[in-house]
């Protein structure tokens, strides 16, 4: 039974997962030939204080950039 977990940034729409696990879960099912019914994918969110890039936190970075 193949497992994904994905790292991300809040922000991403439902949709966006939704298309995400879509076509995911396609391509491993051509990959490794199994069923999508054995397809697992875990989307794990995390906040922008919680994430840093270059030893600065991204809700830091955003600040400093202006978004």
């Amino acid at each position: 039974m193949p497992i994904i977990q994905v790292h991300l940034l809040q922000g991403r729409s439902v949709e966006a997962k939704r298309q995400f696990a879509a076509e995911a879960t396609d391509l491993v099912c051509r990959c490794f030939d199994v069923k999508s019914e054995q397809v697992r994918i875990i989307f794990s969110e995390m906040e922008r204080e919680n994430y840093s890039i270059s030893g600065t936190l991204v809700s830091d970075r955003d600040k400093n950039t202006g978004h």
